[in-house]
C-alpha cells in the first residue's frame, strides 16, 4: 500500500537528519495518514478513503466531502476518488 493521501495526492518526502556536527545522512518524510470513513451527501453513502490529517481538517473547513470533491483536482485524486467524484457530480446534475 503507498504512502499517499487519496484525495490531495501528498505522498512522501526525502531529506536529511542533520546531526550536531553537521553530518547528513538522507531520511524520509511520512504523511500522517489515516483510514477514515467520509460521508456524501448527495450520494447518501460513505466511503473508506486513506488521507492526511491535513486533508480531514481541509475537507471539515470546505464543509464536508462533496463541497471537497467540487474543488479538487482530477490529477491530484486517486482512482478510487475520482470515481466517486464523478458519481457526485452525475447525481448533482441529476437532482
Amino acid at each position: 500500500m503507498s504512502r499517499v493521501c487519496e484525495l490531495t495526492g501528498k505522498g512522501v518526502m526525502t531529506g536529511n537528519n542533520v546531526s550536531h556536527a553537521k553530518n547528513r545522512t538522507r531520511r524520509r518524510f511520512l504523511p500522517n495518514l489515516n483510514d477514515v470513513t467520509l460521508a456524501s451527501e448527495v450520494l447518501g453513502r460513505s466511503f473508506k478513503l486513506r488521507i492526511a490529517a491535513s486533508t480531514l481538517r481541509t475537507v471539515d473547513h470546505r464543509g464536508g466531502l462533496d463541497a471537497f470533491m467540487a474543488k479538487a483536482k482530477d490529477t491530484d485524486l486517486s482512482a478510487t476518488a475520482l470515481k466517486i467524484k464523478k458519481g457526485i457530480e452525475k447525481a448533482q446534475v441529476v437532482a
